[in-house]
C-alpha cells in the first residue's frame, strides 16, 4: 500500500507532509500502546484506580496491562524505608531538649490498598511521624533532663511500643534509633560540673575509706603484738627454763670468755682466762 491510497492522504499532498503525517500517526499509536500497560519495579505494588474507584486486589511486580486513559495504577513502595527527623521535647524538670532520631518502617503488603484508601499521600507523613512526635513528648516528660540521655535505649524502647500501637497495623515500624539528644549550652555545663563534683566526692570517699583501712589494719596488727607479748611474757613467768632453752638454741658452740657476776646494778665483768 502507498501513501497515496491511504484515507488520510490525498495525491496532490507534498512527499514531506505525508511524511511528517506518517510520523505523526506513528507516535500517537506508540503513545496509546503505551497507555495500555504499566510496568511495576520490585520492591512495589500497584493499586489500580478507575474512575476513582480503588480496585481491592493490588498488581505485582513486573507487567501489567490496564485500560488506557481512564485506568492509573499508583505504585506503593514495600521495602524498607528510612526518614531522619527531630522533636522537640520538654522532660519533667521542664528543660527544652531537642531529639534527633530516624525511622525504619515499611508498608505491609496486605495493606497497601488499604493505607492508599485511608492516608493521602506520604504514609509517613501522614501516619507515622505525628505519631512518633506524640509518643517521644510522652516519654521525655517521664524523665529529667541529664537522665533522659542516660535512658536513651528504654526511651526508644517505649517509643517503638507506642507508635506501633498507634499505627494499628498498617504499617510495620522496624525501629526507631535516636541518634542524638541535644541539650541546651547552659544545661549541658550545669551536668558537667556536676558530674565533676560527684567524681571528686567518689575520690575522697575512697580515700577515706582507704585511710579507715589502714588504721583497722595498723590497730589489727598493735592488738595482735601485743598479745603475742603477752603470751610470751607469761610463759617465761610460769616456766623459767625457757630462757635456758632459747640461750641454747642461739649459742654458737664457743665458749663464753667473760662471766656477770652481781646483780642489779652492780653487776662486774669478770674474765674466765
Amino acid at each position: 500500500m502507498t501513501f497515496s491510497r491511504l484515507p488520510v492522504f490525498s495525491s496532490k499532498m507534498p512527499v514531506a507532509a505525508k511524511v511528517w503525517t506518517l510520523l505523526g500517526l506513528s507516535l500517537v499509536g506508540i503513545f496509546l500502546f503505551q497507555q495500555c500497560f504499566t510496568i511495576i519495579p520490585p520492591g512495589y505494588r500497584g493499586i489500580s484506580v478507575t474512575l476513582g474507584s480503588v480496585d481491592r486486589h493490588f498488581r505485582r511486580e513486573g507487567f501489567s496491562l490496564k485500560m488506557p486513559f481512564i485506568e492509573e495504577i499508583v505504585r506503593v513502595p514495600i521495602k524498607q524505608i528510612t526518614v531522619s527527623g527531630k522533636a522537640a521535647c520538654f522532660s519533667s524538670d521542664l528543660q527544652t531538649v531537642q531529639v534527633d532520631f530516624q525511622a525504619l518502617y515499611r508498608i505491609p503488603e496486605n495493606k497497601v490498598v488499604e493505607l492508599f484508601q485511608k492516608y493521602q499521600g506520604d504514609p509517613y507523613q501522614s501516619l507515622l511521624e505525628p505519631r512518633i512526635q506524640e509518643s517521644l513528648k510522652e516519654e521525655s516528660a517521664n524523665y529529667r533532663a541529664e537522665d533522659l540521655v542516660k535512658n536513651r535505649e528504654a526511651v526508644k524502647r517505649n517509643v517503638m511500643e507506642k507508635v506501633s500501637h498507634k499505627v494499628d497495623g498498617l504499617l510495620v515500624v522496624q525501629d526507631i534509633p535516636i541518634a542524638n539528644i541535644d541539650l541546651s549550652d547552659d544545661l549541658e555545663h550545669a551536668i558537667e560540673q556536676k558530674q565533676i563534683k560527684e567524681q571528686e566526692a567518689l575520690a575522697k570517699r575512697y580515700e577515706l575509706d582507704k585511710a579507715k583501712k589502714d588504721a583497722e589494719i595498723t590497730l589489727v596488727n598493735a592488738e595482735a603484738e601485743a598479745k603475742a607479748v603477752q603470751i610470751k611474757g607469761q610463759a617465761l613467768k610460769s616456766s623459767p627454763q625457757v630462757i635456758e632453752l632459747d640461750i641454747v638454741k642461739k649459742w654458737n658452740g664457743v665458749s663464753p670468755t667473760t662471766v656477770v657476776v652481781g646483780k642489779g646494778g652492780g653487776n662486774i665483768m669478770l674474765p674466765l682466762r
